[in-house]
């Protein structure tokens, strides 16, 4: 991997996100975040709206067993669990200074006696 492909946050190391076009054309970047857990985002086929798919890929369920640590929990293969959240424009907006601050500040409020 190149150099420039890879930046450093603290000590959080994290892979430069590449989009590409899926199969059927909807564009998507996969990362991984903090955990090394594989993440995406990906424009929504939905033609009635603008939205965007957001969040890990894969469910990976765990129960914590004493004296095993966290142990896969097996679902059958009919069981779907949603990892991604449907976004559309209004709540990414919504998102968007929380995000900005966070980057910023490393915290998503401003705590000056206000708990909002």
């Amino acid at each position: 991997m190149q150099r420039d492909e890879i930046h450093h946050y603290g000590a959080v190391e994290v892979k430069k996100l590449k989009v590409k076009p899926t199969a059927r054309g909807f564009s998507r970047g996969d990362f991984e975040d903090a955990n090394g857990v594989v993440c995406s985002i990906q424009k929504s086929s939905t033609a009635t709206a603008h939205l965007i798919w957001l969040g890990v890929n894969d469910a990976d369920p765990r129960v914590l067993v004493q004296n095993q640590g966290w142990v896969p929990v097996p679902f059958p293969e009919s069981v779907q669990c949603n990892t991604r959240m449907h976004l559309s424009r209004k709540h990414v907006k919504l998102l968007l200074p929380l995000l900005h601050r966070f980057v910023e500040t490393g915290e998503i409020h401003h705590h000056k006696g206000n708990p909002e």
